[in-house]
């Protein structure tokens, strides 16, 4: 069993729920994406299965509680999640043209935060910055029409 797996079962248990076979394939359909996605990407996704938007919506919740997930960016009224478990932390850049998200490590951010973090007394559980603006190719286009 893999890790996702087990921490997701884990937290199911902890919390009364059982891993139901709709549960386990939104689960591994989560796992199998390698960039952003909303619940209708990852609906989508295993569609065949018969698994309804509506269980999928229910499910999203369960895994971002788990920690199994968070939400990237919203974008245009939609959350856009990835899976966090065994990822290194980063930053999301959003263009707010072009909507591209363009991610970088976080890893030269983190001792400035964990040494804020310390000071305000203060533990983190996630970490999540997105920053707006526009990207080269907007920029550039946005000068070119002018």
């Amino acid at each position: 069993m893999q890790e996702h797996q087990i921490q997701f079962r884990r937290y199911l248990e902890n919390h009364g729920l059982k891993l139901t076979r709709s549960r386990s394939l939104i689960l591994e359909a989560v796992y199998q994406l390698h960039e952003h996605f909303d619940a209708e990407a990852l609906h989508d996704v295993i569609r065949s299965t018969n698994v309804s938007l509506a269980t999928v919506y229910r499910t999203l919740p369960l895994l971002v509680e788990a920690g199994l997930i968070q939400t990237a960016v919203r974008c245009e009224g939609r959350e856009y999640f990835e899976h966090i478990l065994g990822h290194p932390k980063h930053v999301h850049w959003v263009c707010d043209k072009c909507k591209n998200v363009i991610e970088t490590d976080l890893a030269e951010l983190m001792p400035t935060i964990e040494k804020r973090a310390n000071e305000l007394k203060f533990t983190t559980d996630q970490i999540n910055i997105s920053i707006s603006g526009l990207c080269w190719k907007c920029q550039v286009n946005a000068n070119d029409s002018q």
